[in-house]
C-alpha cells in the first residue's frame, strides 16, 4: 500500500488480523526445559526418543484441536475456526508432499511455527498461535519437526481454503502488524523463580498458548499483556480469569482442584469445562505429565490479578469467591397441577422450562447427578459468576469432552442437534431461573444477550467496521486523486503566470 500507515485505517485493520498473536521468532533459543541438549550429529535422526518427545510436544501444543477436523484424519486440516473476521480453515500438516508439509525443510518448518510464514512465503492467519510458539526451544522445534515428518501418516487430500472478506484477505499486510505489536524476545528462564515455575511459564505462555484465549485484547486485537490471563471474550463464551487473584481468578482453588480440572475438565464445587476449554482438555491437557500439570499450577500461582477497579475493591471489602449461593430448592411441587393434562404450550415460565428441559439431568433441585457427571448448578462458576456468558453459551451449544475414554455430553439447544430448539425468550427464562435459584441472582439475562451469543458473541471493533472499509478506501483514493489534480492545476497556473506572478506574454 502506498498510503502511510498513520493515514490508513484499512491498513491498521489488516494489521490487526494478527491480533491473536504477540511474539516474533526468537533470535536465540534457550535449551529445552525437560530434556538435555541433543547430542552432536543427532539432527535429522528419527530415533524413538525424538519421535516420542515430538509426539508429546504436539499434544502439549494442542495441534490436533485445530488441524484435525471432526471425523477427519489426524492433522489433515479442514477444521473451521470461527473468528470474528470469518471462518479460518486449518491447513494440512501431514508429511504429504502434495497437500501437506512433506517438502518443508526444518528451517522452513521453524519459520512457519515461530513466524507464521509458509515455505512459499505466504502469511498464516493468526488462528495459528505462532507468537506463542516463538518461545519454543530449538530442540523442541527439532523434535516436533521429526515427529510431523516421520511419525504422522501423510494425507494427500488438500484442506479447504480460507476465504476472508476484503480487506482481511490481503495476507501480506499482516507483516506490518508484527512491526507494531510483536514481542521479539525469546523465552528466558527467570533466575528468581524455581525450575518448576519456569517450566510452567514455558508451557502456559509457549506450548499451551493459554493467553490466546484468557488475555484481553485492544481494539486492534493485540493482546494486552499488562492484563495477562485476566479473562477475555471468546466468541459467545468467556475465557475466565486464571490469575492468582482470590476473587476473580483461581487463587482460591486448591492445587488438587486445579489439577483435577486440568486433567478431567471438572472440579466439584467449582465448574465444568465447555467450549474451547473442553477441546483443550480432550486433546491436550489430560495427556500431560503430572509434573507438567503441577508446573502450570505453580506458574499460575505467581501471576498477579489486575489491580484497580472492582477486583481490588472486593478484596478490600473481604469478598470471597462466588460459585453460586446454593439454595438448591425444587420448583417441582408447585408446578404440578397448574396446567391441564391436555394443555399445549404450557412451558411459559423459567421454572416450567427448567423442569421440562434441565431437571432430568441436573435434578429438580439443581444438585446434579451422583458422581456429578451432570454437575450441580450451585457452587458452579458458570452460574455464580458476575456475568452470564458461559451459562447462556452452554445452553445454546452444550458440552462435549472425552476424558479417559468417557464422554461427557450435554445436548445443545440452539436447534443444531436432536433436541428441540429453544427460542431466545425461552433461554432467557431458563437462565434467569437458574441464576435466581442456584447462582448469582444479581445477574440478569436478556433476549438481546441470548441473540448476541447465538450470533457468535459481541463483534470486535474491526468486525464492526469491516463493511465500511472498502467505501472508506474508495473515498480516500478519490480524495487523493482530487488533491493531486488540484495540486497539478495550481502548478500549471503558477507556471503560466511566470516570475513575480505576472501573466506570461505570447510571442
Amino acid at each position: 500500500m502506498k498510503t502511510p500507515l498513520q493515514h490508513s485505517c484499512a491498513t491498521a485493520a489488516l494489521l490487526a488480523l494478527c491480533g491473536a498473536l504477540r511474539a516474533m521468532p526468537a533470535m536465540a533459543q534457550t535449551q529445552s526445559l525437560d530434556k538435555p541438549p541433543m547430542p552432536a550429529g543427532a539432527a535429522g535422526q528419527g530415533d524413538r526418543g525424538t519421535l516420542d518427545r515430538g509426539r508429546y510436544l504436539a499434544v502439549a501444543a494442542d495441534c490436533a484441536a485445530c488441524h484435525t477436523a471432526p471425523r477427519g484424519k489426524p492433522f489433515a486440516g479442514g477444521y473451521g475456526i470461527e473468528s470474528p473476521l470469518g471462518t479460518i480453515f486449518a491447513t494440512n500438516i501431514t508429511p504429504s508432499k502434495t497437500a501437506g508439509i512433506g517438502n518443508y525443510t526444518e528451517p522452513q518448518f521453524a519459520r512457519a511455527l515461530r513466524e507464521g510464514v509458509r515455505a512459499d512465503g505466504g502469511r498464516l492467519y493468526p488462528a495459528m498461535p505462532y507468537t506463542s510458539y516463538a518461545r519454543m526451544t530449538d530442540e523442541d522445534v527439532h523434535d516436533l519437526y521429526v515427529y510431523f515428518q516421520q511419525g504422522v501418516a501423510p494425507v494427500d487430500a488438500p484442506a479447504a481454503g480460507t476465504r476472508l472478506p476484503f480487506p482481511f484477505n490481503i495476507r501480506p499486510v499482516m507483516a506490518l502488524w508484527n512491526l507494531v505489536f510483536v514481542d521479539r524476545k525469546p523465552f528466558q528462564p527467570d533466575p528468581g523463580q524455581s525450575p518448576q515455575v519456569n517450566r510452567g511459564n514455558y508451557l502456559v505462555n509457549g506450548l499451551a498458548h493459554c493467553g490466546t484465549c484468557h488475555t484481553p485484547r485492544n481494539f486492534l486485537m493485540a493482546q494486552r499483556n499488562s492484563a495477562a490471563l485476566t479473562g477475555a471474550p471468546l466468541g459467545p463464551w468467556w475465557a475466565p480469569d486464571i490469575t492468582a487473584d482470590p476473587v476473580h481468578g483461581v487463587g482460591a482453588w486448591s492445587n488438587a482442584e486445579l489439577r483435577e480440572y486440568l486433567k478431567t475438565g471438572r472440579a466439584e464445587g467449582k465448574g465444568q469445562a465447555a467450549g474451547a476449554m473442553a477441546e483443550a482438555v480432550t486433546n491436550s491437557l489430560q495427556y500431560l505429565r503430572d509434573e507438567d500439570i503441577d508446573a502450570i499450577i505453580a506458574y499460575l500461582r505467581t501471576v498477579p490479578g489486575q489491580e484497580g477497579g472492582r477486583a481490588s475493591e472486593e478484596r478490600d471489602a473481604g469478598a470471597k469467591p462466588r460459585f453460586g449461593h446454593g439454595t438448591q430448592r425444587s420448583s417441582e411441587p408447585w408446578l404440578r397441577g397448574r396446567d391441564g393434562q391436555s394443555e399445549r404450550d404450557s412451558l411459559k415460565t423459567g421454572e416450567a422450562l427448567f423442569s421440562g428441559n434441565c431437571a432430568s439431568c441436573h435434578a429438580p433441585d439443581g444438585k446434579g447427578s451422583a458422581g456429578q457427571v451432570y454437575p450441580s448448578l450451585s457452587h458452579n462458576t458458570a452460574t455464580g459468576a458476575a456475568r452470564a456468558d458461559n451459562l447462556i453459551a452452554v445452553i445454546l451449544y452444550g458440552v462435549e469432552r472425552k476424558v479417559g475414554g468417557n464422554e461427557i455430553l450435554m445436548p445443545r439447544f440452539d436447534g443444531k442437534s436432536y433436541v428441540n430448539p429453544l427460542s431466545d425468550r425461552q433461554i432467557e427464562l431458563i437462565a434467569n431461573c437458574v441464576l435466581k435459584e442456584y447462582g448469582n441472582p444479581d445477574v440478569q439475562v436478556t433476549q438481546a444477550d441470548v441473540r448476541r451469543a447465538r450470533q457468535g458473541g459481541a463483534k470486535p471493533f474491526l468486525a464492526r467496521v469491516q463493511p465500511s472499509m472498502a467505501p472508506a478506501m474508495v473515498l480516500a483514493v478519490a480524495a487523493l486523486l482530487v488533491w493531486g489534480a488540484r495540486t497539478r492545476l495550481r502548478r500549471r497556473r503558477a507556471a503560466a503566470r511566470g516570475p513575480g506572478g505576472a501573466p506570461r506574454r505570447r510571442g
